[in-house]
């Protein structure tokens, strides 16, 4: 979503502006159909509290947008009021501590760009204008998440405006439970959090990518490779494939193998991404890059040109997934055979988690991830183009141990994306801070 520049309102449905403000609150060019009542435009922490006030005062629910990526578009809801925090942007770093407080609608890579110029570094979203807000509270897949964990076990603390209207702090001294419930519980949590603390690192002193490019006819054989690779690869290689209709290199469909690597040095990262010189695979690509130092702005904004499209219609559907990638073979033959037109593609990702993590709401991951992304760009798209992503997720769910609220698709197939007893403790907290359901829970498929 790009930065708004108009002066912030207050629009009722069938105002004027009401529908160019509401569907520019959302990154996919989808018109989900449905429509709140109110659309509150933040400009401060206090219109968010007079607007929670609001909504209670008037018995309204309440859905929360900061950086509109939200592939679902979850927080465009029929009724109730909508809270565009947008325009809560600001971004302050205590590089002697190193800590910043960012607001809800700090983009990726704006907050990336200042930490650059202090040499300091936190696991930023991939995508450079993703709003870190939304991307916080689902978990944070971020930059070398691999080595410094998800980003949100780097907050220490966030400033939230409860369903009553209060504003009060939680950190892992004080309201603790939600501080809990704040990583992890993604578009589930309840509350608006107007200020996020984070806990920063020292940059790695290299940043790199190492590519290879295999065509379509390969996958199998890159696949079991990579799937056989995975957990040898050191955790500070994001190693990952891509499906593309329109390589890079070939122009062509194929299979994109990337290796984005944040070290200590230029010979650590080369020696981390040697296992894809001496592959057995190695003789089969189309092409093939030595290590190219390149900075994390670059690659986001890399990544979002070529496959990130603005004015695109996204459906996007993902799974975790423990086993061996052999039974699957067939089913990622299809899912390749049946992909729609670039920018739609699929992304296999080498993820090998930590054997525990911090007790917090996220609490389900597994060894490797697969998602899908169908992104549509022309009006002759076909049933199966617009299915493309949900129905072969829904023929692999034999395979999957859940999915992640990133990617999620919780409006047209339901899926586990927290431990049990962990959404047992999430649903007591709801109760407990928010006994009226004023904020619009997890969206399910329409009756």
């Amino acid at each position: 979503m790009k930065r708004p520049t108009s002066p912030a309102r207050i629009l009722a449905r069938g105002d004027e502006g009401f529908e160019t403000a509401l569907l520019g609150t959302s990154f996919n060019a989808r018109d989900p159909g449905r429509r709140p009542d109110l659309i509150v435009q933040a400009r401060s922490v206090e219109d968010v509290i007079a607007a929670v006030q609001r909504a209670r005062d008037e018995g309204l629910s309440i859905g929360i947008c900061s950086g509109g990526h939200s592939w679902a578009q979850n927080h465009i809801r029929d009724g109730g009021l909508l809270l565009d925090l947008s325009r809560l942007n600001s971004l302050a770093i205590n590089a002697a501590e190193r800590t910043a407080v960012i607001g809800p609608a700090c983009l990726a890579g704006e907050l990336n760009a200042a930490l650059a110029r202090r040499k300091l570094f936190f696991p930023v979203a991939h995508a450079y204008t993703v709003g870190m807000g939304g991307f916080l509270l689902q978990g944070g897949f971020g930059w070398n998440s691999r080595v410094n964990g998800l980003a949100c076990q780097s907050v220490i603390g966030i400033d939230v405006v409860l369903a009553d209207g209060t504003l009060v702090h939680a950190s892992e001294q004080e309201n603790a439970d939600l501080l809990w419930a704040a990583r992890g519980a993604g578009p589930g949590f309840f509350g608006v959090v107007v200020g996020f603390h984070l806990k920063l690192q020292p940059r790695p002193r290299f940043v790199g990518l190492k590519l290879q490019v295999f065509r379509i006819r390969h996958l199998e054989a890159v696949m079991a490779w990579a799937d056989e690779a995975g957990p040898t690869v050191s955790p500070k290689v994001e190693f990952q494939m891509v499906f593309n209709r329109r390589a890079l290199g070939i122009a062509a469909h194929g299979l994109e193998v990337f290796a984005p690597v944040l070290a200590d040095s230029y010979r650590e990262a080369r020696d981390a991404v040697a296992f894809m010189e001496s592959s057995p695979v190695r003789g089969k690509a189309s092409l093939s890059l030595p290590l190219i130092p390149m900075s994390l702005e670059m690659m986001m904004k890399t990544g979002e040109k070529t496959l990130f499209l603005p004015n695109t219609r996204w459906t996007t559907d993902s799974m975790w997934m423990d086993g061996p990638i052999t039974p699957l073979l067939p089913a990622l033959r299809q899912i390749a055979n049946s992909q729609p037109a670039a920018p739609s593609h699929a992304l296999w990702l080498n993820w090998n988690p930590p054997a525990s993590r911090p007790d917090m709401a996220f609490s389900l991951e597994a060894r490797t991830y697969l998602a899908l992304y169908g992104g549509l760009r022309t009006e002759g798209s076909t049933p199966a183009d617009e299915a493309w992503a949900t129905d072969h997720m829904r023929a692999l769910e034999p395979y999957s141990a859940g999915i992640q609220l990133a990617d999620e698709n919780l409006g047209r197939r339901p899926a586990p994306f927290m431990a049990a007893a962990n959404r047992d403790r999430l649903e007591v907290l709801r109760s407990h801070y928010d006994p009226e359901g004023r904020f619009k829970p997890y969206m399910r498929p329409a009756a």
